[in-house]
């Protein structure tokens, strides 16, 4: 299977939403019926007093910043462990920061909405299931490596701004964008046995629910943007793709390689020029690139910061 490949999670985006579904509305409608019916809680599925195997990655190999670098060959087994652990606790922890930006985004779109209405019901639904999901990162960092980590302050002060002024399109392709990113790496761990077993769990639920989110984001996007001229969806490309590098660029905090016993100097340098890590983030974009190219939001301009990120 290759990486742009997206297996199914018993099919439920592809059972929850037709491609007949129009506007936001009727695709609430739809997703509504998925949540009641798929949703799912990680502290009722998973046992978190179940002591960790200690031959167990914290994702798969492959989808560590060092994989196929001089200095991932020179690790040995268990530090390698220790290392995917610590990286994708700063995947999750940092994702954690993101989607209370979403949270706060989902609500002021909806203030004073229609309320009766499917669209802000379901909205109200996500931002539950995001709550859920930040809960589950939350525990499922405090298990594997007992800490947080965070973005940068600059990054920080930037993702306040962005949750204060964005809105229509640029807030939820800025939504998307890290649910794609998430998506295929979440898909590429999920049902790998050299996963610990509580982390593979926590994979599918958030494969499984987000699917529904994106589907949302990507409505939002499209009606926001019906009535736009070309070069209002020019500069809101361009403000979403030097999110989307912020957002990207985060993901992993240099700390987590300091905290697995490493030169994080040195460390950072080889991460920075992996081939290999780059074509897996350029790759897990390709469904995203398309659909903001299909949206008029890929420029010339945009696509500085998204190479950048190596995100195209």
């Amino acid at each position: 299977m290759t990486i742009t490949e997206r297996p199914e999670v018993q099919s439920p985006q592809n059972a929850a939403v037709s491609t007949r579904d129009q506007g936001a509305e009727q695709v609430s409608d739809r997703l509504l019926e998925s949540a009641a019916k798929l949703s799912r809680n990680a502290f009722n599925e998973i046992d978190w007093d179940q002591p960790m195997d200690p031959s167990l990655h914290g994702c798969s190999p492959e989808w560590c910043t060092l994989f196929g670098t001089d200095y991932w060959n020179e690790l040995t087994e268990e530090q390698r462990i220790d290392l995917t652990r610590h990286e994708f606790a700063s995947v999750m922890t940092n994702g954690i920061w993101f989607e209370m930006i979403l949270q706060e985004m989902v609500l002021r779109d909806q203030y004073l909405g229609e309320y009766h209405t499917s669209e802000y019901q379901w909205a109200l639904v996500e931002v539950a299931e995001e709550c859920r999901h930040s809960l589950m990162f939350a525990k499922a960092s405090e298990k594997m490596v007992g800490k947080s980590y965070r973005p940068s302050k600059f990054v920080g002060r930037a993702g306040r701004i962005f949750k204060k002024v964005a809105g229509g399109a640029v807030a939820y392709a800025g939504i998307l964008v890290a649910e794609e990113v998430l998506d295929v790496f979440q898909r590429g761990c999920m049902r790998d046995e050299r996963v610990l077993p509580f982390i593979r769990t926590v994979n599918e639920i958030h494969v499984l629910e987000e699917s529904r989110h994106m589907k949302f984001a990507r409505e939002e996007v499209r009606e926001s943007l019906a009535d736009k001229s070309r070069w209002g969806k020019m500069w809101r490309g361009y403000v979403i793709s030097i999110a989307a590098y912020l957002i990207v660029t985060s993901l992993h905090d240099p700390q987590a390689y300091t905290d697995a016993g490493l030169d994080a100097e040195r460390a950072v340098r080889e991460a920075k020029n992996n081939p290999y890590y780059r074509s897996q983030v350029r790759e897990s974009c390709v469904h995203l690139m398309e659909f903001l190219d299909e949206c008029g939001l890929l420029n010339r301009a945009a696509l500085k910061w998204y190479r950048k990120a190596n995100m195209y």
